[in-house]
């Protein structure tokens, strides 16, 4: 009985959890955004525009493989502001 109940036990908590496999895609983007993020730490030291323009691109495509929509439309407004600021 007493068997029956720990093998119960852990196929509910085997179905309870969550396990994220990433794709290599998504590896490789997640890398992409670690490296945005330096690109936008950089920047505030810097203040130069291309550094936050490369930054934001990169987070974007890191936030765009993780299906986080409401993250690459701020992105993807960072990226336009600088773009405007750089271009002017």
């Amino acid at each position: 009985m007493k068997m029956i109940m720990t093998e119960l036990k852990n196929r509910i908590l085997k179905y309870l959890s969550y396990t994220n496999k990433l794709t290599s895609y998504q590896k490789f983007a997640s890398r992409l955004g670690y490296m945005g993020a330096g690109f936008l730490m950089t920047a505030h030291w810097t203040l130069e525009p291309m550094l936050y323009v490369l930054g934001f691109a990169l987070i974007t495509i890191q936030t765009a493989s993780r299906k986080q929509w409401n993250l690459v439309v701020l992105q993807i407004n960072g990226l336009t502001a600088w773009l405007i600021h750089y271009l002017n």
